[in-house]
């Protein structure tokens, strides 16, 4: 959460779209001038929200939508089915130069793929069975930076990057041994990239927050080409 609102509050965006909303924290952390709406499955309208609507994100959003400046999605998009619906649907309502924020659990640390390795599934997203229903808070849909980095360009996204986030990295001693062979690895695609973009996206890929972090905050800018 802090470093979304930091993100926000270096580019002071006009108009800030919510989703999902939950309570309203994103309203009451900011201190610059603004309007912002939000879209929630769950809560009601927060206090300080121009416009709220309850709608299921797996359908993208609402056709009635404003446009803006900024969309902001904390830990949501792990709870999708259709995530590329969603992230066009997000693109459609960005102004020029728009900017998205998304946050989400990051499945490439170490400790993740070791339980991933050990019983085939990453942390925070069990099996589900027999807690399967619609509509329900579930972690369905896990992400790296790689893996949402081709989802926003297939969105018609660019100048994706990952933020740092305020946190132990590595969490453990033993990801520092585990983690090794991938930042290598990333050091050496650095090196061979032909061109900026695939420079700058091992670049991000091979950071620490990727690398070693437990959560991805990543923006991106509507692609007005």
């Amino acid at each position: 959460m802090k470093t979304i609102v930091k993100v926000l509050e270096s580019i002071k965006p006009k108009a800030i779209l919510d989703i999902p909303c939950g309570n309203g924290w994103l309203a009451e952390s900011l201190e610059f001038n603004f309007a912002i709406d939000g879209i929630d499955l769950y809560d009601s309208k927060p206090d300080n929200y121009r416009n709220f609507q309850n709608f299921d994100l797996d359908k993208g959003l609402p056709k009635n939508l404003l446009s803006y400046d900024a969309i902001v999605s904390c830990e949501g998009i792990e709870h999708l089915g259709n995530p590329l619906i969603f992230l066009q649907d997000i693109n459609k309502h960005l102004n020029k130069e728009g900017i998205l924020i998304i946050s989400t659990p990051n499945i490439w640390n170490p400790a993740s793929k070791l339980k991933f390795l050990f019983r085939g599934f990453f942390p925070s997203f069990p099996s589900l069975i027999g807690k399967i229903e619609r509509g329900v808070h579930m972690h369905i849909m896990p992400w790296s930076f790689s893996s949402i980095y081709v989802f926003l360009k297939l969105a018609g996204f660019e100048k994706i990057k990952i933020h740092d986030v305020e946190e132990k990295k590595p969490k453990h001693f033993f990801e520092k041994i585990f983690g090794w062979p991938q930042k290598k690895y990333c050091m050496r695609k650095i090196r061979l990239a032909e061109s900026k973009e695939e420079k700058e996206f091992w670049k991000n890929s091979g950071s620490i927050q990727s690398l070693y972090g437990r959560h991805l905050v990543v923006s991106a800018i509507k692609n007005n080409h």
